[in-house]
């Protein structure tokens, strides 16, 4: 079978991503509709282009094979019939694609960013190359070094999940449980999840919401046509909270809901359009998240710099620092060192298993590269406005991912 419709949807062949989203829409939540190109599909064109053991060895060649291949005529055929029939009588035909491995959104591994995921799509030729990269996206370096962490090869199934696209007013993440987190931002979150803008958060318990913090939400990211377009933000719209206090006790029932519909927490990422919240995935929470912090910088009595960002991941370490700045960058990183960069972004997950600890000047502790630092078990604080102007190359500094604080050592 090449397609099969998302509400019909078992995660033995549509994987971690797709399979939650099927039994939340057979319960009537309002999950985009789509269809899923399961597992077998993928299985079967790996083995005809001779790909078949997960390994960097010949990553390269595995993404060159599968992009520059074209999917069986069934399977295009039957795309373009379940393209047709999840965008009829929709506002617009933009689709999102997205990889779903057997191997993610597990109770243990999330996999967070680690396969592509392609947004405002139409028609069937952009989706089926979206299909193909979704594909390739399973042997990229930083997927490869994380399956190859997690000790497993079942990420050699790769279903891929095609859904109506949500444009959305505001989109974020959730984490579910006695304590729910929120965090939120303007527009679409592709930036949110990737750590490239500091969302605003909220912190809510049965007794209410107990915390609001307001981000920098410097840009926001909207489709324009067939394109996603980035901008920088007003002052406004910087200044102004992205939710309201309806709209946050809103997310926590949503969220509460989804979490006894597929039985604990959930990481749940949603969108708000024309007044609907969308869920648009929902996977296990893999490590908690650290209680909130305080102050900003300030000057220890034996004159050692302290500044404070997010506890993104618990735990102590204590390094050199090492300026990150982009790829380029990644061969300079020796074990042990502390991570010091504007941003993170799922391509430098591998450099998460030498790293000591991370420190960015932007992000949330419900981003992608926050899930993988605590599954990988090293401290991170973001949110530190200019850190890589006051975490200078040449100091060593003590990170601590429970309270948030950065030390400078003399």
């Amino acid at each position: 079978m090449n397609i099969v419709d998302l509400i019909d949807a078992e995660h033995s062949t549509v994987g971690g991503k797709a399979a939650p989203l099927a039994e939340l829409a057979r319960a009537g939540f309002d999950v985009p509709s789509g269809f899923v190109v399961p597992a077998t599909t993928y299985q079967a064109a790996a083995t005809a282009l001779g790909l078949t053991e997960l390994s960097n060895d010949h990553a390269d060649e595995a993404r060159s094979r599968i992009l520059s291949s074209r999917l069986p005529d069934g399977v295009t055929d039957d795309v373009s019939r379940a393209l047709k029939r999840i965008t009829e009588g929709a506002s617009t035909d933009y689709v999102a694609v997205r990889s779903s491995s057997i191997a993610e959104d597990s109770d243990d591994a999330s996999a967070a960013g680690q396969h592509d995921s392609v947004l405002a799509l139409r028609g069937t030729e952009q989706v089926c190359q979206a299909i193909l990269t979704c594909w390739a996206s399973l042997w990229t370096e930083r997927a490869v070094a994380y399956q190859a962490r997690q000790a497993s090869q079942a990420a050699l199934g790769m279903a891929v999940i095609v859904q109506r696209f949500v444009d959305a007013n505001v989109s974020g993440v959730m984490f579910t449980g006695a304590t729910t987190a929120i965090e939120a931002t303007w527009g679409i979150g592709e930036r949110l999840v990737s750590g490239h803008i500091t969302p605003d958060s909220w912190r809510i318990t049965d007794s209410g919401i107990v915390e609001r913090r307001r981000g920098s939400k410097t840009e926001r990211t909207d489709r324009r046509d067939g394109q996603l377009v980035t901008r920088h933000t007003a002052s406004t719209e910087q200044e102004e909270l992205c939710l309201t206090d309806r709209d946050v006790l809103r997310l926590r029932a949503l969220g509460e809901e989804v979490s006894s519909t597929l039985g604990g927490p959930r990481d749940i990422e949603w969108a708000i359009g024309d007044d609907t919240i969308w869920v648009l995935q929902a996977r296990p929470i893999t490590a908690l998240v650290p209680d909130s912090p305080a102050p900003a910088l300030a000057s220890t009595a034996d004159g050692c710099i302290t500044t404070t960002g997010k506890p993104a991941s618990p735990g102590i370490a204590t390094g050199p620092v090492r300026l990150v700045r982009g790829p380029a960058d990644f061969p300079k990183v020796k074990r042990g060192d502390v991570l010091v960069c504007q941003h993170t972004d799922p391509a430098w997950t591998p450099l998460f298993t030498i790293a000591s600890a991370v420190v960015t000047e932007t992000g949330g502790v419900l981003s992608h590269a926050a899930i993988v630092a605590r599954e990988v078990g090293i401290p991170a604080v973001l949110a530190i406005p200019r850190a890589t102007e006051l975490l200078t190359p040449s100091s060593t500094v003590t990170v601590n991912g429970n309270t948030g604080h950065i030390v400078v050592e003399q």
